[in-house]
């Protein structure tokens, strides 16, 4: 969706127009394009990242045992394509293999100004779950896996879906209707701020809960079999119907340019197993696939990406 009509959507509806106008004020007019007093992700020290998508420090401190020294962080990012631009534009990360879930960097690659090593997308065609509509967790957990044993001398940046939408174990039905087909507009965040579906904020949280736990043991797997310095942390928050501000609303989801805490406070958890990895650059790998626009769109609005 072009800015002309994200404009043209929140002018048709008030509650989006508000949210429309706290974002001005988080980007201060448009003057900044990212939360210019978040952390640099790169700039840490670090042999793997583990990314959980729009996991809020307070909940994952809630629902973690995962072991480790647990700090938080301040993302740069209130939704995945600013985080991502916001941490790899002009960066040199040839000594880095990425592996990802989320199709939001290849959707973005032509806008995004980095080279890794080499780029693993999980979610391309056996990585992803068709009776779920999401990478599952443990499928991540494999293909890094595999990247740590056949990248042994890189920086390995894991990112993983969950807690982010669709809600894999849930048994209620406003979030599954994409999946059949019987609706594939908006998104969930957007149906609930505006009204269109009506549930509790405690029933959205258990759920979403619900699904950092079904992530967190496939998290702690991953960080005990891989070598060195592994960090857990998250690329940006989630409000489940916070006031957003200035302007007071009840927020949902992750939209992009709005910094609250809920949005971009983020676990920081310093996990070390063993000798760190001996970590050099290597010119990028170039067995690179091309994916249908078409697949890549489905994928996204699977993922409540659809604006």
């Amino acid at each position: 969706m072009n800015t002309y009509s994200r404009i043209r959507r929140a002018l048709d509806s008030p509650v989006l127009f508000l949210r429309h106008v706290n974002r001005l004020y988080h980007r201060r007019l448009g003057t900044r394009d990212c939360n210019t007093s978040g952390t640099y992700i790169f700039e840490e020290d670090w042999d793997s990242l583990l990314i959980l998508d729009a996991c809020r420090y307070d909940m994952f401190e809630r629902r973690s045992e995962l072991p480790g020294q647990l700090e938080s962080r301040v993302s740069r990012g209130s939704a995945t394509t600013e985080f991502l631009s916001a941490n790899l534009n002009g960066r040199d990360l040839r000594d880095t293999v990425y592996v990802t879930a989320n199709p939001q960097f290849y959707q973005n690659q032509e806008t995004i100004d980095t080279t890794f090593h080499k780029v693993i997308q999980v979610w391309q065609r056996e990585g992803w779950d068709e009776e779920y509509g999401t990478v599952l967790p443990e499928t991540v957990t494999k293909y890094a896996n595999r990247a740590a044993e056949q990248y042994p001398n890189k920086r390995l940046l894991v990112h993983y879906m969950q807690p982010h939408y669709p809600f894999i174990d849930s048994a209620t039905q406003f979030d599954k209707q994409h999946l059949t087909g019987e609706d594939r507009t908006g998104n969930v965040w957007d149906k609930l701020i505006t009204g269109e579906i009506d549930i509790s904020p405690d029933e959205i949280w258990r759920m979403y809960e619900d699904n950092l736990d079904r992530a967190l043991p496939h998290i702690e797997k991953l960080m005990t079999e891989l070598d060195g310095k592994t960090v857990v942390t998250g690329d940006h928050g989630n409000m489940v119907g916070e006031r957003s501000s200035p302007i007071a609303i009840s927020e949902w989801g992750h939209p992009r340019g709005m910094y609250t805490p809920e949005l971009v406070t983020v676990p920081w958890l310093v996990f070390e197993n063993g000798p760190r990895r001996e970590i050099r650059a290597d010119d990028p790998s170039t067995d690179t696939e091309n994916v249908s626009s078409d697949v890549v769109a489905e994928r996204l609005r699977d993922l409540g990406y659809a604006e």
